[in-house]
Formats: structure tokens, C-alpha cells, sequence
């Protein structure tokens, strides 16, 4: 399998991949970083995972002027893909896809020859995290349940490009925290290969999840009520520490307190209240895992004054204290190190 983006501006590819199609579960998992940056602070910086069947790309993109990125695999392939940025011209050939991508969505696409364009705009971060599959990969990965999705595994097998559901999804707060663990891996060797391979499925269980679990009942939101919604989640994710009230976040979005509270649980799946917690104990967790603060530090940094509040609610979250946690979280360390030391 071949895989190269190029800017249109340029016959110098910017990513430029070939691996085996095979499903090796001893292969060796490489890293790869690409970082172009130039006096104009454009930006090209791509962290790649790659072993056979398998390339992980984390793409991160800042263009002075607005420049347009053709990418290509030349073989069967799925794509696990999710988009961090909107605005971004879309064109795909043999994919009816949508021509603007929206932040924060997420969508799996099967493609026997995969040939698209994507229109950066000019001052805007861009972001997406995409995890093309060979098929024999993706075979093993799902034990080969068709199953599980009829209608995309007859499109598969029947080498018909197609998407998994009609249009991309918005992230719940599972894919969040995966696609996270995932961009933040520092493991090594065989451990890598493991852990990312186990946060694969772990993703493509949420995917599938969509078409398994009966969606709430439909909102009727509009564009420009949908762009409000997500212009309060960025404000939460932000500055979780000092969150705005409820009648508070409704004056700085323009929209009426009541379409707040029922638009963004129909958008998100969750209570702006538990998207505040959630936002807090992830961040918490992190700073356990990574040894940086004491329990008490730890409830300054996301926002509590009471630290017997923040125990409660991560007790609640987690299912056991921080203490607890932070002493568990001690131990896997500890054994993960001599572990490796022993390699």
C-alpha cells in the first residue's frame, strides 16, 4: 500500500508511505515525524505510526495563504477518520462526500483507490487524526463480524467505496478521551504496538456504536444554532477551571438558556454540567498518570476549591478515590519501567 499527500503548489510529497498489506501482529510499530515550518509561521507537523497494515497519521496544518493538499492510497483500504477543524473543502473521487467538514466529527470510509482534495483555509489550524487499515488488517481487528455492519461490510466486499454512516458524526466524550490517549503515546517498542493497536479497537467499538445504539430523540437545530453550540463547547474545553454559568455561557454564545441546555445534549450526548466534569477528571487523570501534582494540587488545577468536592465527584467519575487512583497509577509505572528495563 502507497500513501502520499502532496501540495497542489509542489511535486514534493509531504507524506510519503509504503507498507505491506499483511496483518502481522509481531511487526515492529516506527514513528515518523515530518515538522516544516517557514518564515510566514506556515506549519506542516505529522506524527506518523506505521507497521504493516497499519499507518496512523496525526496532521497538524497552518497556511498563510489558502493551499489545497491531494492525497492518495493506491490500494484497498479503511480509514478510521476524524476531523478536528471546519471549513475545510472537501473532494473525494468515488466517495459522495460532504464538501465542508465540521470540527469535532468522526466517520469510517472503505476505498479500493483512494484519490481526494482538501482545501485549507488560509490563518486557521487545522487538525485530523486518520487510521487507514489494509483490509486484511481490519479482517483481524473485527474477527471479521460482518455483522456488525451489514451494509458497509457488503460495500467492502463488493469493493464499492463507501462510508460507514451517511454523514460524519459529532465526537462523544469516549472518542475524545481515545483519540487523546492516542496523540499523547510516549510508550515504546512492543508496548506501542500493543497500546495502540488496543486503542484502534477501542475507537472502532465507539464508531460502531453509532449504528447499534438508538440515537435520542432528534433535535431540529439549525446551522447557525449547531456553530453556537459549538463556539460553548470551545469556551468550556478552553478554561474548564473557571466555566461561566449556565445564563452566563447564554450571553456569550447569544442564545436563550433553554435551547443551551436541550441543543447540547442533542448535539453531544451529555448535560453542559457533565461536559464541565468530564473536561475536569480527564484532566485530572492526566496529571496523576503523569506524577505532576498531590491530590490537592490537583483539585486547584481543575478548578475546586474544596478538596474533598474534587474527591467526591472523582470517586463519582471513576468509581474509586484519588488516592486510590494515584497510588494504582504509581504501581503499572513501576512495573511498565522495569518491564522495559528487562527488554
Amino acid at each position: 500500500m502507497k500513501i502520499k499527500a502532496t501540495l497542489l503548489t509542489s511535486q514534493t510529497p509531504i507524506i510519503k508511505i509504503q507498507i505491506g498489506d499483511k496483518y502481522y501482529p509481531k511487526s515492529i510499530l516506527t514513528e515518523e515525524n515530518v515538522n516544516i515550518e517557514n518564515e510566514h509561521s506556515e506549519k506542516i507537523i505529522s506524527r506518523h505510526f506505521i507497521t504493516e497494515g497499519l499507518v496512523l497519521l496525526d496532521t497538524q496544518l497552518y497556511f498563510s495563504n489558502s493551499k489545497t493538499i491531494l492525497f492518495e492510497i493506491d490500494e484497498e483500504s479503511i480509514v478510521m477518520n476524524f476531523i478536528y477543524s471546519s471549513n475545510i473543502e472537501t473532494h473525494i473521487e468515488q466517495l459522495e462526500s460532504e464538501k465542508y467538514s465540521k470540527e469535532n466529527t468522526h466517520n469510517i470510509f472503505y476505498t479500493n483507490n483512494f484519490k481526494g482534495s482538501f482545501k485549507i483555509p488560509a490563518h486557521k489550524n487545522v487538525n485530523y487524526l486518520s487510521i487507514i487499515l489494509s483490509k486484511e488488517f481490519y479482517y483481524n481487528i473485527i474477527n471479521e463480524d460482518w455483522q456488525l455492519h451489514e451494509k458497509f461490510s457488503k460495500k467492502i466486499l463488493q469493493k464499492q467505496s463507501g462510508y460507514l454512516t451517511s454523514k460524519y458524526l459529532a465526537f462523544t466524550p469516549a472518542i475524545q478521551w481515545v483519540t487523546s490517549e492516542i496523540k499523547n503515546c510516549t510508550r515504546e517498542g512492543v508496548l506501542k504496538r500493543i497500546y495502540i493497536e488496543s486503542k484502534i479497537k477501542e475507537l472502532l467499538i465507539h464508531q460502531l456504536e453509532t449504528l447499534i445504539v438508538k440515537p435520542l430523540p432528534e433535535e431540529k437545530i439549525n446551522e447557525e444554532e449547531y456553530n453556537k453550540l459549538l463556539e460553548a463547547k470551545k469556551i468550556l474545553e478552553n478554561d474548564y477551571r473557571n466555566t461561566p454559568t449556565l445564563p452566563e455561557l447564554s450571553r456569550l454564545i447569544s442564545l436563550n438558556e433553554f435551547k443551551l441546555k436541550k441543543g447540547f445534549k442533542a448535539c453531544f450526548g451529555t448535560t453542559v454540567k457533565s461536559y464541565i466534569i468530564k473536561l475536569r477528571m480527564e484532566h485530572a487523570k492526566e496529571l496523576f498518570q503523569s506524577k505532576a501534582s498531590t491530590v490537592s494540587e490537583t483539585a486547584y488545577k481543575c478548578g475546586y476549591k474544596d478538596v474533598s468536592h474534587f474527591s467526591a465527584a472523582f470517586k463519582s467519575y471513576y468509581g474509586f478515590s484519588p488516592q486510590k487512583f494515584k497510588l494504582n497509577t504509581d504501581i503499572i509505572q513501576f512495573w511498565l519501567l522495569a518491564f522495559s528495563f528487562i527488554c
